[in-house]
C-alpha cells in the first residue's frame, strides 16, 4: 500500500499510528515549505531521524548531547573511524570518553527532538518508502512509537497554546523596567539564560532563536516564561541586526551600562540582578 499525501489531510499523529499499528518497516520523509525531515522505522518502532541536512554522525549527536566539545568533536572527525559510527562508538567507550548508556540516550534524545518538531507542522509532501532504511554503519535506538504519540500530541497542545500566546516571533524583548517582586527568586536555567543574554530591542525573537538553535516551539516556551515572571517585556524591534555569538560559541559580552547615581534610586537586589543579566 502506497502511502503518501500532504500533511493537511493526513497529520503526522495519524502517519505514525498508523506506521505502529500496521508494524510499517522503511522511511517517512516529509518536505515541509522550507525544510524536509525523515523518520526510519523497523516493525513500527523509530529507529533513525534527521532534520533537513543536519549532521546525524555520532559526534554531532554526542556534541549536541554535551558529551564531546567543540574540540574533542573537530578532532574526531578528522579520525578514520568517524566514518563510521559503530567503530567511533568503540573508540570513545574503550577511551572513556563516554559509556554504551550514554551513547544510546543521545541518539535516542536526537530522534526524539526530531520526531516532536514534525507534530507542529501542518504542511508538507509526505512519502513512505518501504525499502529505504539507515546506513548499516549507524547505530540505531529502537523506540516504541505508542509514548512518542502520546508526549508529541501533548507538545502539540502545549505549541498552539503557545502560538495563541506569542503568535508573532518577530516581535522583540527587553528588560522591564520595573520588575515583578517574583524575580527575588529567579532560577533561570541554561536555555533561559541563552536567551536572555541575547534580550535586546534590536533582536527579534526569531533571530534569537536561531542565534540559539532553538526551535519555535522551545523559543515560544522560554519566552513565555519570562514574560510570565516579569523579567522581559514584548516590544518592536529596532531593525538593528542581531550580534551572533563569538568564535567559541558562547554569547558576546555586552558591557555593563554606567550607572546614574541616584540617592532616590533603590538598589535591590532585582535591580542588581538586571544589572548582572546585561552585563551578559
Amino acid at each position: 500500500m502506497a502511502l503518501k499525501g500532504n500533511l493537511r489531510d493526513f497529520s503526522t499523529t495519524q502517519l505514525l499510528n498508523l506506521i505502529n499499528l500496521a508494524r510499517k518497516t522503511g522511511t517517512l520523509t516529509i518536505d515541509g515549505p522550507s525544510e524536509a525531515a525523515r523518520m526510519s522505522f523497523r516493525d513500527g518502532k523509530l529507529v533513525y531521524a534527521q532534520f533537513g541536512n543536519e549532521d546525524t554522525s555520532l559526534a554531532a549527536v554526542l556534541r549536541k548531547a554535551g558529551k564531546l566539545t567543540d574540540d574533542q568533536t573537530r578532532a574526531l572527525k578528522q579520525r578514520p573511524e568517524a566514518a563510521n559510527d559503530k567503530a567511533l562508538g568503540l573508540l570513545l567507550i574503550n577511551a572513556g570518553y563516554v559509556t554504551q548508556a550514554e551513547i544510546l540516550n543521545g541518539i535516542r534524545q536526537h530522534m526524539l527532538d526530531v520526531a516532536y518538531r514534525l507534530f507542529t507542522w501542518v504542511e508538507g509532501i509526505f512519502n513512505f518508502d518501504g525499502a529505504l532504511l539507515p546506513p548499516d554503519d549507524r547505530i540505531t535506538v529502537q523506540v516504541d512509537l505508542e509514548n512518542v504519540i502520546i508526549d508529541g500530541s501533548r507538545r502539540l497542545r502545549e505549541w498552539e497554546q503557545l502560538q495563541e500566546e506569542l503568535p508573532n516571533l518577530e516581535m522583540a524583548l527587553k528588560f522591564t523596567d520595573k520588575p515583578d517582586a517574583r524575580l527575588r527568586n529567579v532560577n533561570l536555567n541554561v536555555e533561559e539564560w541563552k536567551v536572555v543574554s541575547y534580550v535586546n530591542p534590536k533582536n527579534s525573537i526569531k533571530r534569537i532563536a536561531k542565534a540559539t538553535s532553538m526551535s519555535d516551539l522551545d523559543i515560544r516556551r522560554v519566552v513565555y516564561g519570562l514574560l510570565q515572571a516579569g523579567l522581559v517585556e514584548l516590544v518592536r524591534p529596532t531593525g538593528a541586526p542581531l550580534q551572533m555569538p563569538g568564535a567559541n560559541g558562547a554569547a558576546p559580552r555586552r558591557p555593563m551600562q554606567p550607572i546614574t547615581k541616584d540617592k532616590t534610586e533603590d538598589r535591590s537586589l532585582v535591580n542588581r540582578l538586571i544589572a548582572r543579566i546585561r552585563s551578559l
